[in-house]
């Protein structure tokens, strides 16, 4: 599947777009932006950087400085403010070590690389300092508490070789209690801190105390887990007698060399629904009953736009019904910006007006057809004549007639009384559209696969995604193979997500 070009009305992509999240400690996010501007100018990608810094009005309180403090309220704040940034950028920066302990939780939900800080930080300790096993780190009592700077720095992190790498296998070396509590937090939050406004003084001097201490327990260098400690660098490094990192351009100039790809992020599937509502949720239960899954979190994620008011595209394509293409390209555009990998449209039908929407999106649309006519090259008994049943707007159309005979086979189709019969199958007041599965709808079906049987028709396509939902006798069913594309489909949609994985 390869990508389209992007059309004129999209942003030049040899620009990158960056987002800062601001408010969550307004020096500390004003100095990571500076930062990042500044590193900007040497590192920049050949087309440039677009910055856009999102500060609101956010006030944790004193609370934000207890080990017991409760961090809702600025989960939600993160989740909002890079939801608004969905579009808008491809990378975006969280500079708040505290809500990189929930980060996790937002990423997933998120169609755009958030830029990890403790990557960045890791990252750097592997190219300066290989040799150090012992770090510092000055971080508030809540990040302590969380642990996780040992789950991110004390792991041992295995080389292509199969020895440790220099970064990971660290172990975490934090102030005496009594420090963090009175030096340390008081430096930061206390009203003499750097929250308050104040650059030097006392503030300077816990925060001197609290890194003599890290250095008489033998930390070899020294990690500011607080945004805010950054600002006083040029005052405190030169008072320190083991390097201190400046974590906050360490964190810009990463994010301006990181990969533009989204990484490790769980591959979420769009289904553009509705065409037609059974056939969707049909289609939905087949991908998480061929997912080999031990548990909930290893199913595929899904978002689904249910939109029956798409107009009907066989009334369009064989009369003069209403164009379905800007609805359809409407849905997909809303499901890639909610963050989808991929889209499936579980209607034969809908596919003859894919070729049109696909230039307009940016995410590929999986066709259905392509992958049945894919099933059927790989069955072990040789298929000539394929017999097709479909409404007749996919086989006026031709979309399935073009695929197969692209492929060297026959494509056999029923007769105009028997199509009628197929039609019926479908939209009559007893078609599996109006709800039945049973009765003449059934009737009708099986005598269109006698037909195509009788014209030696080698497997036959049900080429409507409701077709498969009508009951036939198991006879039947054991004289010929009966191919569901909504099935086929699921099967190619959990392929692509496990090899994204």
């Amino acid at each position: 599947m390869e990508r389209p070009n992007a059309p004129s009305h999209k942003a030049s992509p040899s620009v990158v777009r960056y987002g800062v999240v601001g408010g969550l400690g307004a020096i500390g996010s004003a100095d990571v932006l500076l930062k990042t501007v500044r590193a900007a100018q040497y590192c920049k990608p050949p087309g440039g950087v677009d910055i856009a810094f999102e500060q609101r009005h956010f006030d944790d309180g004193p609370g934000i400085a207890a080990e017991a403090y409760d961090p809702l309220r600025r989960k939600f704040y993160v989740y909002n403010v890079l939801k608004d940034m969905q579009g808008k950028v491809e990378n975006a920066m969280v500079p708040c070590f505290l809500s990189h302990t929930f980060l996790a939780e937002i990423t997933p939900e998120i169609s755009f690389n958030v830029v990890d800080i403790f990557d960045a930080l890791l990252a750097r300790i592997r190219r300066d300092y290989p040799e150090v096993r012992k770090i510092g780190v000055l971080t508030s009592s809540y990040v302590r508490a969380s642990g996780i700077f040992e789950q991110r720095f004390g792991e041992p992190e295995a080389t292509q070789d199969g020895s440790l790498a220099t970064a990971g296998g660290l172990e975490v070396i934090y102030p005496d209690a009594t420090l963090q509590r009175d030096a340390l937090m008081q430096a930061i939050y206390g009203p003499s801190g750097i929250k308050s406004g104040h650059h030097g003084g006392e503030c300077l001097q816990l925060l001197l105390e609290a890194c003599d201490d890290l250095v008489s327990q033998g930390a070899e260098i020294i990690v500011p887990g607080l945004s805010e400690i950054p600002v006083l660098m040029e005052s405190l490094q030169p008072l320190v007698p083991v390097p201190l990192l400046d974590s906050n351009l360490i964190y810009a100039e990463y994010a301006l060399g990181v990969d533009r790809e989204r990484e490790n992020r769980n591959f979420k599937l769009g289904v553009l629904g509705g065409v037609g509502p059974a056939a969707t949720v049909d289609f939905m239960r087949k991908v998480v009953s061929l997912t080999r899954a031990e548990r909930d979190q290893d199913h595929l994620k899904m978002v689904v736009e249910q939109n029956p008011q798409i107009p009907d595209r066989t009334a369009n394509l064989i009369g003069k019904g209403e164009d379905p293409s800007i609805p359809m390209l409407a849905t997909c555009q809303r499901l890639e910006a909610d963050g989808a990998n991929a889209i499936a449209i579980p209607c034969n039908t809908a596919h003859a007006f894919v070729a049109r929407i696909q230039p307009y999106i940016g995410i590929p649309i999986i066709n259905m057809l392509t992958a049945v006519v894919d099933h059927i090259a790989a069955m072990q008994t040789p298929v000539t004549r394929v017999g097709l049943l479909a409404t007749s707007g996919t086989v006026t159309s031709r979309v399935y007639h073009d695929i197969i005979e692209a492929s060297g086979r026959e494509t056999l189709v029923p007769d105009a009384r028997c199509q009628t019969q197929v039609m019926e199958a479908i939209y009559g007041h007893h078609g599996v559209k109006a709800g039945h599965t049973t009765g003449e709808c059934s009737e009708h079906l099986q005598a269109a696969i006698s037909h195509l049987l009788a014209r030696g028709a080698d497997v036959i396509i049900l080429g409507c995604t409701e077709l498969p939902l009508i009951e036939l006798d198991a006879a039947l069913r054991e004289r010929v193979a009966l191919l569901d594309p909504a099935e086929i489909l699921a099967q190619r949609c959990v392929a692509l997500a496990q090899a994204e994985a």
